[in-house]
């Protein structure tokens, strides 16, 4: 059932098996699973997953190459639904573990706001990252590329970007170290952008130049292009750098603050998990880009029929097997 401020309290009193924060793609694979185990479940979704800006989906099984993220997404909550899970618009702002069961307050409604609190036995954190985009002045265009031939991931689209001229927009050093010279391995024409952000090290300029790689340090104005196809970037003192495609490596959100209150291992800003995606805390479990691992689509999907898997297993052996009473004789 689609919650809302209207029906919320006709689940204020259940206790859910699962809770999945975050409605992308992981989430829903895990939803749809943990209903067809015959549990309940809730997914609680803030909106617009890192998957539903991308225009095309080239590389998921089975898909025509220009479905829209928006479209997988919006078939996989329509999916849900037909399963009779309950999906509720909204934004986690806390979790509390009480022992037995988890209390998640949910802010509903950017005005006049509800916060209703939902119980569950078990939580599937799934609510993703967002990534940093080229911070130009009041995000001038950028939106207007991003997710088209501006891609934010190399596993994902590096064969969208092979051989031809590649804009590589940099956070940090580190980002050019970790980036950029996987980036050679598609293609060699690399542009590096810092947009005036941080310094450049010695070591690292002899390295670039070394490998033929042009670094820009002046800020851009902004990105160039038409019908979502850039072009180039002009920069703040007029030159224009023509280009064909571009990769941002500026770093990312993770939406994780709901869980600061637990204690969970960690490495770095990805929650650690065992191979069927539960977390140090037996009763949570993390699925897609907050879990240590590759961040792609394809695998938050498997991902969530791992999660929902392991818990319908949890609760199955926990209760036990279900006799057919009906065919049981009643001693006499």
């Amino acid at each position: 059932m689609q919650l809302s401020k209207q029906n919320l309290q006709e689940r204020q009193e259940q206790v859910y098996d699962a809770i999945v924060i975050g409605g992308g793609a992981g989430g829903l694979s895990a939803g749809i699973y943990l209903q067809r185990y015959l549990l309940s479940s809730l997914i609680i979704d803030k909106g617009k997953a890192r998957s539903f800006w991308m225009q095309e989906l080239h590389n998921y099984l089975g898909l025509p190459p220009d479905t829209p993220g928006k479209v997988l997404l919006h078939q996989g909550k329509e999916h849900y639904l037909s399963v009779n899970g309950d999906l509720l618009n909204g934004y986690v702002e806390q979790v509390v573990d009480e022992g037995d069961t988890f209390a998640v307050r949910v802010k509903v409604g950017r005005q006049n706001s509800v916060y209703p609190v939902f119980r569950s036995k078990y939580l599937i954190a799934a609510s993703g990252i967002i990534d940093h985009l080229v911070p130009l002045d009041e995000m001038r265009n950028v939106f207007e590329y991003a997710g088209y031939n501006l891609h934010v991931c190399m596993v994902c689209d590096g064969y969208e970007m092979a051989n031809k001229q590649c804009g590589f927009f940099a956070g940090s050093e580190a980002s050019i170290e970790d980036m950029v010279f996987s980036l050679s391995w598609f293609t060699p024409y690399i542009t590096v952008f810092t947009h005036g952000l941080f310094a450049v090290s010695d070591e690292m300029r002899q390295k670039l130049s070394a490998y033929g790689y042009r670094l820009v340090e002046t800020p851009i104005q902004q990105f160039l292009g038409e019908h979502h196809q850039m072009t180039g970037v002009e920069l703040v003192d007029g030159t224009v750098v023509q280009l064909e495609t571009g990769l941002i490596g500026m770093g990312s959100q993770y939406h994780n603050t709901y869980l600061k209150g637990i204690e969970l291992e960690m490495k770095g800003e990805n929650l650690v998990t065992d191979k069927m995606c539960r977390t140090s805390h037996p009763r949570i479990f993390a699925i897609g880009d907050l879990k240590v691992g590759l961040n792609q689509v394809a695998i938050a999907v498997g991902d969530g029929a791992l999660a929902a898997t392991q818990i319908w297993r949890d609760i199955r052996r926990a209760a036990g097997p279900r006799p057919w009473e009906e065919n049981i004789s009643l001693p006499v």
